[in-house]
């Protein structure tokens, strides 16, 4: 009897365990470090709120925020509507059409390093394919990675191509819970395609529409390994992301302290803008 009485602790165990060491410890340790000077290698140096301050007297970390913030304009739209363009045309009955979602799935799996050093070179000035073929239709080069004004939008472009294959198959699942009947009384009224997209489709699948913004905000400000492998956060730190510029904080300068603290700021920008978000979709659908 006793051992029934302990048999749910024991199977819960692992997961309060891993809870424990790989949740709770690290936030805490993290929130312990916003208040001291940390470069591991010497003892930690209490300083109070000095993290905080430096944070507001930072002009990098807020350029690393408007450049994030300028990746998830171009990225966010674009990825929704790639996605619900190929989802569209997907749940139709088209020839190799189970290929076709895995071939567009494929890139989601595919390791984030091996994208990014693919599209570097497909992004080359002087040897990249794109640059290439614009000079084939006698068209100039453009510094897709090279220039401050293009770069970050390059990046955005490639993040979704490499992101795009999960949204479509989200808003497959959306389309294929649409029920067939609606479809069928609008066509009784002679409504065409984009009359029955705009009026049953988009209404039918906002709650999908919702949960592929914010998937997109939390990747997107996640932005990391793309400027890391590709730019380095340059030219002129115009794709220096907040993630990327965090690293360097703790990874290159050894600020270990400070990097928690501007990591704690960051997350913070994250849920107001998530908020933001909620509460205007849930607007709209009023």
């Amino acid at each position: 009897m006793k051992n029934n009485k302990l048999l749910p602790y024991l199977l819960v165990s692992p997961y309060i365990i891993h809870l424990l060491v790989f949740v709770a410890f690290p936030v805490v340790f993290s929130l312990y470090l916003t208040f001291n000077k940390w470069n591991i290698i010497s003892p930690m140096e209490f300083i109070g709120f000095g993290n905080f301050m430096r944070v507001f007297q930072d002009g990098l970390f807020f350029t690393a925020i408007y450049n994030t913030l300028k990746f998830l304009i171009v990225h966010i739209p674009l990825q929704i509507i790639v996605a619900l363009l190929l989802a569209e045309i997907l749940n139709q009955k088209i020839i190799l059409r189970p290929f076709f979602r895995a071939a567009f799935f494929l890139p989601v799996v595919v390791s984030g390093v091996v994208v990014s050093m693919l599209w570097q070179q497909l992004y080359g000035f002087d040897t990249g394919i794109l640059n290439r073929l614009l000079s084939t239709f006698g068209l100039g080069r453009i510094g897709w990675l090279v220039d401050p004004d293009v770069a970050m939008v390059s990046i955005a472009i490639m993040a979704t191509w490499k992101n795009v294959g999960l949204y479509v198959i989200l808003f497959l699942v959306g389309l294929q819970t649409v029920p067939p009947q609606y479809y069928e009384a609008a066509d009784l009224e002679g409504a065409n395609h984009w009359q029955k997209f705009w009026y049953i489709t988009l209404p039918m699948i906002n709650p999908t529409i919702f949960m592929v913004v914010i998937l997109s905000t939390i990747g997107g400000f996640s932005l990391f390994i793309e400027p890391y492998i590709m730019t380095g956060g340059g030219p002129l730190n115009s794709t220096l992301s907040a993630v990327l510029y965090i690293y360097k904080q703790a990874f290159t300068n050894y600020h270990m302290g400070y990097s928690a603290t501007l990591g704690f700021f960051f997350a913070f920008i994250i849920l107001a803008v998530v908020v933001i978000q909620k509460r205007f979709i849930e607007k709209g659908e009023s």
